[in-house]
């Protein structure tokens, strides 16, 4: 379980800065350089490069160089992850508020048979 957790610490630390998401959001559309990735940010390579790195590091991406390209791609597994927790999360506070709600009614249905 630690495993689990470790890795959506990472997951959602990477996607908490839009830059990240943004890069995330390209990548889901296909492969694409560093360049090509950096171009709308107002940012040097180098402070782009540190993000590509987190995003790399909390393996939500993967980059490869082939001569002076680096050429990024997603990794869907960590998304699907965050995904399927996210999921979870949604369908218990659903749940709760559900109860809450059929609760209320309960109460409301009471005072009006007084």
């Amino acid at each position: 379980m630690e495993n689990y957790s470790s890795a959506l610490n990472n997951a959602f630390f990477a996607l908490c800065d839009p830059t990240r998401r943004a890069i995330i959001n390209r990548l889901i559309e296909g492969p694409a350089s560093v360049k090509e990735l950096s171009e709308p940010f107002d940012m040097g390579l180098p402070s782009f490069m540190k993000h590509i790195k987190v995003l790399e590091d909390s393996d939500l991406i993967a980059s490869r160089k082939q001569g002076r390209i680096r050429t990024c791609q997603i990794k869907p597994k960590q998304l699907l992850t965050a995904e399927t927790w996210l999921s979870k999360q949604r369908a218990l506070w659903e749940a709760r508020t559900d109860r809450l709600a059929a609760y209320a009614e309960k109460l409301a249905a009471k005072e009006r048979a007084k």
